[in-house]
């Protein structure tokens, strides 16, 4: 990632925080890390249509640079390759063993399919926590401990962009932030959303 300019990266931050953007997915990324603790056992799924991928490389980047294992997360896919690497062929099966001390992350940008939200439900009542980064999906909102909502017609943060920044508050320490770690992150955040500018496309 090229630099950003620190008057972009203070803009950003401001503007975030007046919208109330910075609070909830603080408040989000707290309720991930707190819940998170058993290494392994944070389930993140997505829909038939996309699994979440980026999600699952954020939150791994976390868990290494906090020294957090359990956000380090278990991606459970709709349709594995067989032929695919033992962590990258976990199936919609891993659900169903869901239990208590783990976590089912649900990312659904649309609308949850039936069969996904029946997994959840069943997971929830085996004593899991769920947690949701939706789009408006009222019935998973109502199986969630914890939702975060991003309308679609969200002016300033995109679905990915709400999940740079529940990734990054949920490795935040306070320390790292005293350390610039924020600004940083919050620099990577501006080049997803707006791209890298003239200036940052340098070597």
């Amino acid at each position: 990632m090229g630099l950003v300019d620190a008057d972009q990266v203070t803009m950003l931050r401001e503007v975030l925080a007046a919208t109330g953007w910075l609070e909830r997915t603080g408040e989000f990324g707290r309720a991930l890390r707190a819940s998170a603790r058993t290494p392994g056992g944070l389930l993140l799924v997505g829909t038939p249509a996309e699994d979440p991928w980026h999600l699952a490389a954020h939150l791994d980047d976390e868990s290494r640079l906090a020294s957090l294992p359990g956000l380090a997360p278990t991606l459970v896919r709709w349709k594995p390759p067989e032929d695919a690497p033992p962590h990258l062929r976990i199936g919609l099966d891993r659900l169903e063993a869901a239990r208590r001390g783990e976590t089912l992350f649900v990312v659904a940008e649309e609308a949850a399919p039936d069969p996904l939200l029946e997994r959840v439900d069943d997971a929830r009542r085996t004593g899991a926590v769920i947690l949701a980064l939706e789009g408006g999906d009222k019935e998973l909102q109502g199986l969630a401990h914890e939702a975060l909502t991003v309308p679609a017609a969200e002016p300033l943060v995109s679905f990915d962009g709400a999940q740079h920044l529940v990734s990054m508050a949920a490795g935040d320490q306070q320390e790292r932030v005293k350390r610039g770690g924020l600004r940083t992150r919050l620099a990577r955040l501006l080049d997803t959303i707006s791209g890298p500018g003239p200036d940052r496309d340098a070597p």
